[in-house]
């Protein structure tokens, strides 16, 4: 059995409202030297069988369904 780790993260160029809203909280906190947050979304898939199908596999489950190309940018990690 394999496991996918997929990250997923809104693409460097669009405005990150909510990692917006978390870095002015970190900073009312006291946390002044934040200069950044950016949120996004982790996912596991646990899959059958091995090898370069799984990966092919997994790259299409991120181009079909997990991500948002237009939007967003994916990465993932495969182990077995």
């Amino acid at each position: 059995m394999a496991k996918a780790k997929v990250y997923v993260t809104l693409k460097p160029t669009l405005l990150d409202a909510q990692g917006r809203v978390v870095q002015t909280a970190l900073e009312n906190l006291g946390y002044t030297n934040v200069r950044g947050v950016r949120i996004g979304k982790y996912i596991e898939v646990e899959l059958e069988g091995e090898g370069s199908d799984i990966e092919s596999q997994v790259d299409e489950m991120c181009r079909r369904l997990l991500a948002n190309p237009v939007i967003e940018d994916y990465r993932f990690e495969v182990s077995e």
